[in-house]
């Protein structure tokens, strides 16, 4: 004769319209009320602070710029390059400067020969460029990082570069007659006398070397040669004065391409430029643009959230097993029988608490580093860039998804241990393997794995980006939302 069976209690409460508010409460009075947990919250802000503050106190000041056109010290919040030779002339309002690239030396294949108007000698000035390149044809350039592309092949190459009002129109031709337009752009802050001439660049020939936990970049200077006939400046206004050409002039008075000459460690000839009968010879090395292996100060800074995140996935793992170890999870559900609506609730106090940490940790980190970054003859980026904002909200936002896949993982596994080291093996393993594989294989390792989330502390491309900020983000938030409805699942299906 069998014995009676036991069946499963079920609370038989139906919720009012406020029972999922009640229950998000309760966690948060949960969440508050043990104290390790709260102290484990606080410390992830507090350890992004003060490992940022390390990081800003160990960096060096400046660092020496090779084949960017001149000597001297760059910024480290600086992320562009201004170099090569312009050879220049004022231009008082509207105009046209026309020439044709007759020759061009292939220095490297993106080398550039073209025609230039900058607001000013100053380094940083607004600019737009239209230039040939020996293996990416014709490109209209501006704002250290916006890049066109036209339609035409190498030199020989008739260009011709428009300026009306606060427009700047680029075309190009095959015979100087037959007019292509390459593109218009609005470079921004010229003023009503800016300069125009012609430019020559070469960027530096670069390596890099990567092993697991280092990575070496090693730069060589190049230097391109171009050669301009039928170079014809015509303004709107005719009566305005106009000068000779004249190389770049750098902050400090010195003639060159952005400063004081550099030791070359080639045998060509020194940057600069030469007429006879029409013919100019310009020469010239470095390049304008984004300088994509430079150091990107704001996300080095908030390189201290890799140790608060320590402290976040462990909350976000303990808020759910701690319940599954002391057994109070039954209560839990006794009250709430929908244990998915216990699991969402837990998530979302869980991800609010940690974002509003994670803000405090970064602005933190951020202001607090400001001093050490000008003591060091750094200028900080400002928080008027909309680049700098999103890197620090969006930390913030990756702390909070990151505490909410460690509260599935911890869910599903139900042991604090092997679901702290699932979690940081997801986050951490990617970045440490793909520095010791090619930026190619690096890239895709990252791009696939919840250590994408990490690009939104970027705040502009270099050579190793792996995916967009904001679609890094999502790869880490689509993470997060399987493994908490898997959690869900198992939730529903496994006995308590």
């Amino acid at each position: 004769m069998s014995g009676p069976t036991t069946t499963p209690y079920r609370s038989t409460l139906t919720g009012g319209r406020d029972t999922f508010g009640r229950l998000l409460l309760a966690e948060w009075t949960k969440l508050r009320s043990v104290r390790r947990w709260l102290l484990t919250l606080i410390s992830a802000a507090v350890l992004t602070v003060l490992v940022g503050l390390l990081i800003a106190s160990g960096t060096g000041g400046t660092r020496d710029v090779a084949g960017e056109g001149g000597g001297g010290k760059v910024d480290l919040a600086e992320h562009f390059m201004d170099g090569g030779q312009f050879v220049e002339r004022e231009l008082t309002g509207d105009g046209e400067l026309i020439a044709r690239v007759t020759t061009q030396e292939r220095s490297a294949g993106r080398a550039k020969a073209g025609l230039m108007i900058r607001a000013s000698d100053a380094r940083g000035a607004a600019y737009a460029a239209v230039v040939v390149t020996p293996d990416h044809g014709v490109r209209l350039q501006s704002a250290y990082g916006r890049d066109q592309a036209g339609g035409g092949g190498p030199a020989p190459r008739w260009l011709k570069l428009v300026r009306a009002g606060r427009t700047i129109t680029a075309y190009e031709s095959s015979d100087g007659s037959a007019w292509r337009r390459v593109g218009r752009v609005d470079p921004g802050r010229l003023p009503q006398t800016a300069r125009i001439g012609l430019y020559v660049g070469s960027p530096d020939a670069v390596e890099v070397e990567r092993q697991f936990g280092s990575e070496g970049i090693s730069g060589q200077t190049t230097t391109g040669k171009a050669t301009f006939d039928h170079v014809s400046l015509t303004p709107a206004q005719p009566q305005q004065p106009t000068g000779p050409w004249r190389n770049r002039v750098g902050p400090d008075g010195s003639t060159g391409p952005s400063g004081p000459a550099v030791d070359r460690p080639d045998a060509g000839p020194p940057p600069g430029f030469t007429e006879a009968d029409g013919t100019f010879t310009v020469i010239g090395s470095g390049d304008i643009g984004l300088d994509r292996f430079g150091d990107d100060g704001t996300q080095t800074i908030l390189g201290g959230v890799l140790i608060g995140m320590i402290a976040v996935v462990a909350l976000g793992v303990l808020s759910i097993t701690a319940e599954f170890h002391r057994d109070t999870i039954r209560t839990t559900f006794a009250a709430v029988p929908r244990r998915g609506r216990v699991l969402a609730a837990k998530a979302i106090v869980l991800g609010a608490a940690t974002f509003v940490v994670g803000l405090l940790g970064a602005f933190g980190a951020f202001l607090i580093t400001g001093p050490v970054e000008r003591s060091k003859d750094r200028i900080p980026a400002g928080l008027s860039d909309p680049n700098v904002l999103r890197a620090l909200i969006g930390t913030a936002a990756l702390l909070a998804l990151v505490a909410m896949l460690a509260l599935a993982i911890g869910t599903i596994l139900r042991r604090a241990a092997p679901a702290i080291a699932v979690v940081l093996a997801l986050l951490l393993l990617p970045r440490i393997i793909g520095s010791g594989l090619s930026v190619s294989t690096a890239t895709w390792l990252e791009r696939l794995t919840p250590a994408a989330g990490f690009a939104i502390q970027r705040t502009f491309d270099r050579y190793d980006s792996t995916i967009g900020p904001w679609t890094g983000l999502g790869v880490l938030c689509g993470y997060a939302a399987v493994a908490l409805v898997f959690a869900g699942w198992r939730l529903h299906r496994r006995d308590t």
